[in-house]
């Protein structure tokens, strides 16, 4: 798990440069639209998705007590927008660690290996919006 100091810089300021990545039809980067679980707020959150059975593969590089993640789960899933689509997602599952492992690319792999990454969430595509 990355420590809190990376974490509110990435909040901050990497999440907010890696959004332009999220309009390419290729490469990891996602935007996962949720409401906040007690305020219904919308929100949108930049991560690094993979798709993998029928759905996508997130590592939890925070560790599962992350708000995004709760509201996911209080919510009974997410929308999706990856590679210039949109997708409606289930509940998020936990994968064993090397069930989420075999969804990543070697080079994501080796990085999330280095940085002791152990946790995965999976959720299924319900359908698409094209």
């Amino acid at each position: 798990m990355l420590p809190k100091g990376i974490r509110t810089f990435n909040k901050y300021v990497t999440n907010r440069v890696l959004r332009v990545f999220t309009l390419l039809p290729f490469g990891p980067f996602g935007v996962i639209h949720h409401a906040g679980r007690r305020s219904q707020k919308p929100y949108e959150t930049v991560l690094m998705v993979w798709s993998f059975e029928q759905g996508f593969v997130i590592a939890l590089t925070y560790g599962n007590d992350v708000d995004w993640l709760r509201n996911i789960r209080a919510a009974g899933g997410c929308a999706i927008y990856w590679h210039r689509n949109l997708y409606k997602c289930g509940p998020p599952e936990a994968l064993e660690t090397s069930k989420g492992m075999l969804a990543l690319p070697g080079f994501a792999r080796a990085i999330l290996q280095m940085q002791g990454v152990r946790d995965f969430v999976w959720m299924k595509i319900l359908n698409t919006d094209d």
